[in-house]
């Protein structure tokens, strides 16, 4: 299924949220041409990409294959320590339970999510992992950088995989 969405070409002059959540949706785009759900995350640590990656759980036959997790690890591999401190994680779909809960187990310091997701986010969604009381570690939240966009990338999938495919598929 061809993806009608061509990637951004973020400034690097200015790097703040909606540029890191640009390279995010461009993973995302690469997600979709390999018939992946469209979900690409990014790691920032000091002002430099450390990780990125998108969904690769068809691909890999991988059910923790997310952006996310995929993207921890890089991440963990670059700087030689599993503790993320002062990391922030662009995503341009709130977590899942899995993904939620290995960004408070990696101690990253900041999450960035374009779209909320009511049915399996676990960040505000359908739950707060991160509001719990006894966690030993909390991250700064922030939601809706690139919404629009990265809304409808994922919104086009589903709507083109159900008329190609003719089934229901979850979203």
């Amino acid at each position: 299924m061809e993806c009608p969405f061509e990637k951004v070409h973020p400034s690097q002059l200015l790097r703040d949220d909606l540029f890191y959540m640009k390279l995010a949706y461009n993973q995302a785009i690469d997600a979709w041409r390999e018939e992946e759900v469209p979900v690409g995350a990014v790691i920032e640590w000091e002002g430099e990409v450390i990780a990125k990656a998108h969904n690769r759980i068809e691909g890999t036959g991988d059910p923790t294959a997310h952006a996310e997790m995929l993207a921890l690890t890089q991440a963990s591999h670059r700087i030689g320590d599993w503790r993320l401190n002062g990391c922030t994680l662009y995503v341009t779909k709130e977590p899942c339970p899995m993904c939620s809960g290995a960004l408070l187990m990696s101690r990253v310091s900041r999450v960035v999510f374009a779209v909320a997701d009511a049915k399996m986010g676990c960040l505000g969604g359908a739950a707060d992992l991160n509001a719990l009381p006894l966690i030993n570690h909390h991250f700064t939240i922030s939601k809706g950088v690139f919404e629009a966009e990265c809304r409808e990338l994922i919104q086009t999938f589903f709507e083109k995989k159900r008329k190609s495919q003719g089934q229901k598929f979850d979203d």
